[in-house]
């Protein structure tokens, strides 16, 4: 993922104007990890976790594998999927034609109306 349309931009800017989930994304670029470890290191709740997880996802900068471990219990692993954000007035020209209304993208990232 290196380009974005201009909704999208808007979308993955959105996403990445968090404490918590910068963290996720600087904790899950050292290697990948399953949810209740990276809440320790991390020392936020799993349950929050798992909400700024969901969001990354849906913006594609995370991806998820369900794994069993030894003792047969189901652990989703998460890793950073490779992405760059080169944000130079040239390329932020390019998105802005591909932005739909300032309706298209919620506050949240979503698209639909608030």
């Amino acid at each position: 993922m290196s380009s974005f349309d201009g909704n999208e931009l808007v979308q993955v800017l959105a996403t990445l104007a968090n404490p918590h989930r910068l963290r996720v994304v600087a904790a899950l670029s050292q290697r990948r990890n399953y949810v209740s470890q990276l809440a320790r290191e991390l020392g936020i709740s799993r349950a929050l976790l798992q909400a700024h997880l969901r969001r990354l996802e849906a913006v594609g900068l995370v991806s998820a594998e369900l794994e069993l471990s030894s003792d047969g219990k189901a652990m989703k692993y998460y890793e950073v999927t490779p992405f760059v954000l080169h944000l130079t007035p040239e390329s932020i020209t390019q998105a802005v034609p591909n932005l739909g209304s300032h309706d298209a993208v919620r506050q949240d990232g979503r698209k639909g109306s608030p």
